[in-house]
């Protein structure tokens, strides 16, 4: 079946740095879009970042030039790299792949935990 577990959560000062990554199994990786999303304590799951089967990327506003998605299909792994944290990006993260085609299935992970503060 299909799995995507997700590493690199914590806590961090604002400013500081973190990568998230999450390896999935169970599917082509490589024919899938990735994203990540996250979701803050009381409020809905948001798109954070996504990157195509391509490699194009996008990114929510409140994170460009702050974060970057990347992907590995050799290592079926998709990660975060989250630059400058602030409080405000303290949520649960949560790793996505979407299959390809028209209304293609969404996978989730599980989620990790980022907290920024001192």
């Amino acid at each position: 079946q299909v799995q995507l577990v997700e590493f690199g959560g914590g806590l961090v000062q604002p400013g500081g740095s973190l990568r998230l990554s999450c390896l999935a199994s169970g599917i082509i990786f490589k024919r899938y879009a990735m994203g990540w999303y996250r979701q803050a304590p009381g409020k809905q799951r948001v798109l954070v970042a996504t990157i195509g089967s391509s490699d194009t990327a996008t990114y929510a506003d409140f994170v460009k030039g702050r974060f970057t998605i990347s992907r590995d299909n050799a290592k079926n792994t998709v990660y975060l790299r989250m630059n400058s944290l602030k409080p405000d990006d303290t949520a649960v993260y949560y790793c996505n792949a979407r299959a390809p085609g028209y209304g293609g299935t969404d996978y989730w992970g599980q989620g990790t935990q980022v907290t920024v503060s001192l």
